[in-house]
């Protein structure tokens, strides 16, 4: 039961729960008071009381860098989460105390960061923070009453990139990759537009991975978390061909850091003077090749490891002229017959 009463100016609550220790705080005005003591009151008969005073103690930074440290060692895509989390640890947010944390706090967080990036980088970032609060309540038994970034608007994201790689563009980068230092970069993109695989998949992929009587290459670890199995296509084996004298079960196809793979892939594509052309266009136009060539979804699915059509689609832009010669050809034959 809660208990209101008047102390020096201002309004005390109290509410006490048998074999549980005493919620208290103090409030300037009356009805903040009432307010609170239902809430407190309502949190009691749910949960029971817990002390919301470590809340004046921790920071939003000890959440954040607890979870860098203990939980994205152990997760896939880990590293990535700590980038996330070290920007935003730099922020003035960061320092506020959970008792005094709203979710106002993170809209205009939001809002700041909207003005210097995408929407759906802005999405991705929110995730990790929301996933952060409820690792936080649910797990380490933190006394928020509920998570500050579950109520606020996410932005909508921007349409999908429909890049693709001409014809042109391909032959600049085959020159210009002439004069990288990098040897091991364009068999990479070659072998990225020839099975759609993502970068990660790549520098990851082992000799030891690959079926050659199968002409298949098993993919171990994935971004879904679930190997699979993709056929290789002639494309794919030369590239393979000519780098199998360093062949060994165990030892990368590519060795090479991710970081080692972004550098060289921006000074290639301004050294061709291609503009806009992210690695994962790559991805792009693979997928969106496989279905000009006839592939069917169920088989482009095989390859690309997606399980949702609908996803699998935003990774597809048929080129109209592509299409417009093979429906020519249907009508011939169609003549002929």
């Amino acid at each position: 039961m809660a208990t209101i009463r008047q102390r020096n100016g201002k309004w005390q609550v109290q509410v006490r729960r048998q074999g549980m220790p005493t919620a208290s705080r103090t409030f300037v005005l009356k009805a903040d008071a009432w307010k609170w003591a239902k809430q407190a009151e309502a949190e009691a008969d749910r949960y029971g009381i817990v002390d919301r005073t470590v809340l004046h103690k921790l920071t939003v930074s000890a959440l954040f860098i607890r979870f860098r440290d203990e939980v994205c060692p152990s997760r896939k895509g880990g590293a990535n989460g700590a980038i996330i989390i070290n920007a935003f640890l730099r922020s003035e947010l960061a320092a506020r105390k959970l008792s005094d944390l709203t979710p106002c706090d993170f809209s205009n967080y939001r809002d700041a960061r909207l003005t210097s990036v995408q929407p759906s980088t802005i999405n991705r970032e929110l995730g990790l923070l929301q996933r952060i609060f409820e690792l936080a309540i649910s797990e380490w038994k933190i006394p928020l009453s509920d998570n500050p970034i579950r109520t606020i608007f996410k932005p909508r994201n921007g349409p999908p990139r429909e890049r693709r790689l001409t014809e042109t563009e391909w032959n600049c980068i085959v020159r210009a990759s002439n004069q990288s230092r990098n040897q091991l970069l364009l068999p990479l993109v070659r072998f990225a537009l020839a099975t759609g695989m993502r970068r990660g998949e790549l520098l990851n992929a082992r000799w030891g991975d690959i079926n050659w009587k199968a002409d298949t290459l098993r993919i171990p670890l994935t971004k879904t978390g679930e190997p699979r199995t993709i056929p290789l296509s002639l494309e794919a084996r030369l590239v393979l061909a000519k780098l199998a004298y360093d062949w060994c079960d165990g030892a990368l196809i590519f060795p090479l850091s991710e970081e080692a793979v972004k550098l060289g892939w921006k000074r290639l594509v301004k050294r061709a003077g291609v503009e806009n052309l992210h690695f994962h266009d790559l991805r792009h136009e693979a997928i969106s090749c496989f279905f000009e060539h006839g592939l069917s979804i169920p088989e482009v699915a095989l390859i690309s490891g997606h399980k949702d059509p609908k996803m699998l689609f935003r990774y597809t832009h048929l080129k109209a002229e592509n299409v417009a010669l093979k429906m020519g050809s249907i009508v011939a034959e169609a003549r002929v017959k």
